[in-house]
């Protein structure tokens, strides 16, 4: 594959105005898939979770999962949008090899939400309104593994694997508006809303919004339009986009590779294209079809859907608080600084965190240990944070800290211990001795033989120089294998120190 030209990005905003559009794919955690009583689950065995309805065999007839209706009118009611008082549903006519049925059962020109809106706030401050054009309901298309070529890619592959677990899992399809005058921020727009959604359907509780895991997907459409000019550029759809950093990269990059095209004098391809996470760049795919294309034509055997006024309402009086007011709140609940927040918010830490002060521990604490210790060690296993601790553990582990029972050196060996699964924290504490020494008579004589042994630094702290007396803690410290308090030891070297009960050692040498 040839690299593409790039322009620097700084030029290209000069020359061209770019224009947006985004496509997000959130995936609903009903138990069961969009039309038929197939489990919803992932990670199941290849092919397991099919029946004759979601791999479109003859006599398998559709039947529409009430719960996917139910969350799809509070995510259309979250984002603004009116609801359909009747939507119905249509086949989508194209083939791949993951739409087993060669058609998806989609929604057209009678969605179940339209004309809806979000305000995203970049980290700028700036307030961006993004209008959303439609929130439409449809299935999902099974998976396809490449093997063989490079990276898993289906260019140079050997041959395909399909996976159909997929197939058929209920999808909300979140269309916006086009966005005009992102300019520079327009990298940032997009990753920002694509966070906003995501922390909607979370919030709503309709998807488990893993975007690993494929449950939030994003299509991203670029195109670009001379300053001075009404006429609009082609657009380019770059595919499944599924990390935020990747949103923003992808937008970034499309941008660059455009403007080079055209000030060359090239044209746009009016097509999808697909995102390489391992380069930060994008490729070809197919040429993007229109909505005649794929003939679309009423599902003959799907009734509309026509929700009921009372009903729209109970579900509208279920919707949370809307996270960007939930934010502003904690933050000032919390009283932390914007740094500190938006630390915890990019680390996605938002809800153990509240979780964890919850659970009585102080706000400052539980961020130090949450996008410390516990950040680091699950960034070396490759998983997210939250896998490895329950905000109840991390609470009750601040709490010894707090009482007198760890310091945060042993506070790090208790950690581990929990997450290795030898108990709770006290349980691990207990099994391997590793409360702080409260008692001070091993502490005085680990003192006193210190500073017997350290005649020089005994002088020292005489002479009034304390600061000498970190060698003596030290020296402490160790021999206590970490398990004393510094600042209770410091008191008693400076104690110890002005007494006579301690002399230096003999130095063992005669006349």
């Amino acid at each position: 594959m040839a690299k593409a030209e790039l322009m620097d990005y700084d030029k290209a905003l000069e020359l061209f105005e770019p224009v947006l559009g985004f496509e997000v794919h959130v995936e609903l955690n009903t138990k069961t898939k969009m039309f038929c009583g197939c489990a919803n689950e992932f990670g199941s065995g290849a092919n397991t979770n099919t029946c004759p309805t979601c791999l479109g065999l003859p006599g398998g007839l559709p039947q529409v999962n009430r719960q996917a209706i139910e969350s799809s009118i509070r995510l259309g009611l979250a984002l603004g949008c009116e609801i359909a008082e009747t939507s119905r549903f249509a086949r989508k006519n194209y083939f791949y090899p993951d739409t087993a049925k060669n058609f998806q059962t989609s929604q057209y020109d009678e969605p179940i939400a339209f004309n809806g809106q979000l305000t995203i706030e970049l980290e700028t401050g700036r307030l961006v309104t993004v209008d959303i054009e439609r929130a439409h309901m449809e299935d999902d298309a099974g998976k396809l593994t490449h093997m063989g070529g490079a990276a898993g890619r289906i260019q140079g592959a050997d041959y395909s694997l399909v996976d159909y677990n997929r197939g058929g899992v209920p999808l909300v399809e979140i269309v916006t508006q086009m966005i005009e005058g992102g300019e520079a921020d327009s990298p940032e727009i997009g990753k920002t809303y694509v966070a906003a959604i995501r922390e909607i359907v979370k919030a709503l509780g309709v998807s488990n919004a893993r975007m690993e895991e494929g449950n939030v997907r994003c299509d991203a459409n670029v195109s670009l339009r001379p300053r001075g000019s009404n006429i609009l550029g082609t657009r380019t759809e770059t595919k499944n986009v599924n990390s935020l950093r990747s949103v923003e990269r992808a937008v970034r990059y499309e941008i660059q590779r455009q403007a080079a095209l055209l000030h060359a004098g090239g044209t746009i391809t009016q097509e999808t294209r697909h995102w390489h996470e391992d380069t930060g760049t994008t490729s070809a795919g197919r040429p993007k079809s229109d909505a005649d294309d794929y003939r679309y034509f009423p599902e003959p055997d799907l009734v509309p859907v026509a929700p009921s006024r009372a009903w729209v309402e109970e579900l509208r009086a279920t919707l949370p608080e809307p996270p960007a007011a939930r934010r502003k709140r904690l933050q000032a609940d919390w009283g932390f600084v914007n740094l500190e927040f938006q630390d915890v918010v990019n680390s996605d830490l938002l809800d153990v965190l509240e979780a964890t002060i919850a659970a009585g521990a102080p706000a400052q604490a539980a961020r130090k240990w949450w996008t410390g210790e516990i950040a680091r060690l699950a960034n070396a296993a490759g998983v997210s944070a939250d896998s490895l601790v329950t905000p109840a553990q991390v609470a009750a582990l601040i709490e010894l800290i707090t009482d007198g029972t760890l310091t945060d050196r042993l506070a790090r060996q208790v950690l581990e211990g929990v997450i290795a699964g030898e108990g709770t924290p006290s349980e691990v504490v207990a099994s391997r001795g590793l409360a702080v020494v409260s008692d001070d008579g091993p502490l005085i004589a680990a003192i006193d033989e210190a500073l017997a042994s350290q005649p020089d630094v005994l002088a020292k702290i005489r002479d009034g120089k304390v600061q000498a007396a970190g060698a003596v803690i030290g020296a402490v410290m160790k021999a206590m294998r970490g398990q004393a308090d510094a600042a209770r030891v410091r008191e008693l070297v400076l104690e110890r120190a002005g007494s006579a009960a301690v002399e230096p050692a003999p130095s063992g040498s005669g006349e």
